[in-house]
């Protein structure tokens, strides 16, 4: 299969209006005394929006109606729901946003019996172009903004409050995980992991010890990361070890191999004192080999230590008219082995959402 060509800048597009999640504490003060309001209203709708998940402004009745007016340019509208749907029970729920523009992205919130995790998308789309996954082969269309990232997160987390998932629980986890690349949209992305994991009022106040960011391996972009002082989880998609088939499986990996990757992967473990998680989707005779499993195994250990990183093998999910298939059970459970025997973790994803195509690699915007 021939894969599309590596898209690193989205294409130009009209910004979606400035927001509340935007902006750092600082900035929403400035715009708050650009409206003619003192500072401190900036704290009382910050506390609202972060801490209450609130964005009717009309519901703030603690602000006077005046002034409710005049914040009410910071909560602009971003994005629309125009399909739900749920699975597992009701424990995997899928949104389809649109965006003031047109653009579309989805995001998954998941329950489980000890966390509740919502996997947010970074871009409308993906640039990256790996030929498994049903969101690269659509293509990018643009970046999403600081804020329709946090409102995703914001949305899941009222959700989820409000018992979305059966009972009612707090969201504990969010996964950059959904459709596109999140180091691509570095500075966004970056400001949506601060507001994610500030204190209320500031931000949502979940810990960054419950953030994975995830990389197919920009390799400047993850030791940029790691001086960011964000403990966060960086989970990199390899897939493969070896640079001939990752060249084809995963195409950024003609500017950056696999050596660069594992590199810069130990060396965010150095910076952070996070074990980094390795992305592996199992495909039937193509990358699921017993002498590939031995290799990934050796060059972890080599190359980023056994302390320092985890596999987390993920059985291929379905796209639509996609010739590859999931990897039988003792294949898996043979991969699985050869890998821990090298010293290495390695354990396989728990598979959600596959009947509504919320599961890794299925996501393609679609209303179907």
């Amino acid at each position: 299969m021939t894969a599309l060509p590596l898209v690193f800048e989205a294409p130009k597009r009209v910004a979606p209006p400035r927001h509340l999640a935007d902006l750092d504490p600082a900035e929403r003060r400035a715009a708050v005394g650009e409206l003619g309001l003192p500072g401190f209203r900036a704290d009382q709708l910050a506390r609202h929006y972060f801490g209450r998940f609130t964005a009717d402004v009309d519901a703030m009745t603690d602000l006077p109606a005046a002034a409710r007016e005049r914040l009410r340019s910071l909560l602009p509208p971003l994005v629309d729901p125009i399909v739900e749907q749920a699975c597992d029970g009701g424990a995997t729920r899928k949104t389809l946003w649109r965006g003031h523009d047109g653009t579309r992205a989805e995001s998954v919130l998941m329950g489980y019996p000890d966390r509740a995790t919502v996997c947010v998308s970074s871009q409308a789309g993906c640039g990256m172009a790996c030929p498994f996954c049903a969101t690269g082969q659509g293509g990018l269309q643009r970046n999403l903004s600081t804020a329709e990232i946090v409102e995703q997160v914001r949305r899941a987390a009222a959700a989820a409050r409000d018992g979305a998932l059966g009972e009612p629980t707090r969201l504990s986890n969010v996964v950059f995980m959904g459709m596109g690349e999140p180091l691509a949209n570095y500075k966004r992305v970056v400001a949506a992991v601060r507001r994610i994991t500030e204190p209320a009022p500031s931000g949502l106040g979940i810990s960054a010890r419950g953030v994975t960011v995830s990389t197919v391996g920009l390799v400047p972009a993850i030791d940029k990361l790691a001086a960011e002082g964000l403990p966060v989880t960086l989970a990199v998609s390899l897939h493969t070890p070896d640079d001939e088939l990752r060249d084809t499986l995963v195409p950024v990996n003609n500017r950056w191999k696999v050596s660069e990757v594992l590199a810069a992967a130990r060396r965010y473990a150095q910076a952070t004192g996070r074990r980094v998680s390795i992305e592996y989707a199992l495909i039937r005779d193509v990358n699921d080999h017993p002498w590939r499993a031995d290799l990934l195994g050796k060059l972890l250990r080599q190359q980023v230590g056994t302390k320092r990183v985890h596999v987390n093998l993920i059985p291929l999910n379905p796209t639509p008219g996609s010739q590859w298939d999931a990897s039988p059970l003792h294949v898996q459970e043979e991969f699985v082995a050869r890998v821990r025997a090298a010293g290495v973790a390695c354990t396989v994803r728990d598979t959600r959402g596959r009947e509504i195509a919320a599961a890794c690699g299925q996501l393609a915007a679609s209303e179907v």
